[in-house]
């Protein structure tokens, strides 16, 4: 069994309002790049393939994988338009036989070693499985004037995190399927959010959601660095 972690970190951070893209800025002294990496680095996971914006290349190599000796990381490549492309990129430069994919957002430092097994555990049995946590609060779904029209049962509502497990030569071939029907889909309005997504659009089978943590949040805004560094702290 081979095992592959597509760690994106490609996106420009715009809603951190910062010179700094969102993954190089700091947190404990390290950048937020690093958490997720050293995560799977030091777990049963193989290979890292590493996905970044344009022109960084270089700059990670050197200041990230290479500093901090993330031996496993065996390709860094370049980031698409959309999440999806980058996705397919990471999975396209993966070794081909790997048996199981894990796409984790690099702005997610707190994925852990149990995480990551219990999402193993399950895309074993599965084939595909994705990370989240049930939800604590009310959920409303809003009509396009911003009227409440319905209200799911909070008992099987999720809020979903990542890493997201599949099959690799699955999700593989469905990302490439979705790159060459892609201007159709966008006729139709379809609007891929994440990984999980893409299994349920083109194929029948059930995504098993898996038990990630509350503490795996993800750094979008600058209110959640504060957040960050006492989840940091509580860990240390």
């Amino acid at each position: 069994m081979k095992t592959v972690a597509i760690v994106l970190a490609a996106g420009s951070g715009s809603r951190m309002n910062s010179d700094v893209k969102k993954q190089y800025m700091e947190i404990g002294g390290k950048p937020l790049i690093y958490y997720s990496l050293r995560a799977f680095e030091e777990s049963i996971i193989d290979d890292i393939v590493l996905v970044v914006s344009r022109g960084d290349i270089d700059y990670v190599r050197r200041e990230i994988v290479e500093k901090f000796g993330f031996d496993k990381v065996t390709a860094i490549v370049e980031g698409g338009l959309a999440r999806y492309h980058s996705v397919r990129r990471g999975l396209e430069a993966a070794a081909p036989d790997c048996d199981y994919a894990f796409i984790h957002d690099g702005a997610r430092p707190f994925v852990n070693d149990e995480i990551i097994m219990r999402a193993l555990h399950a895309v074993k049995e599965h084939g595909a499985c994705v990370v989240g946590m049930p939800v604590k609060d009310t959920i409303k779904i809003s009509d396009d004037k911003g009227f409440a029209s319905q209200t799911p049962d909070r008992a099987h509502t999720w809020m979903i995190q990542t890493p997201q497990v599949f099959s690799y030569k699955m999700i593989l071939e469905l990302y490439q399927r979705l790159d060459r029907e892609e201007g159709e889909l966008m006729a139709k309005g379809v609007n891929i959010t994440d990984d999980a997504m893409v299994v349920e659009y083109f194929t029948d089978k059930k995504v098993k959601l898996v038990e990630g943590s509350y503490t795996n949040i993800k750094i979008t805004t600058p209110d959640d660095i504060p957040a960050a560094e006492a989840i940091l702290r509580s860990v240390k």
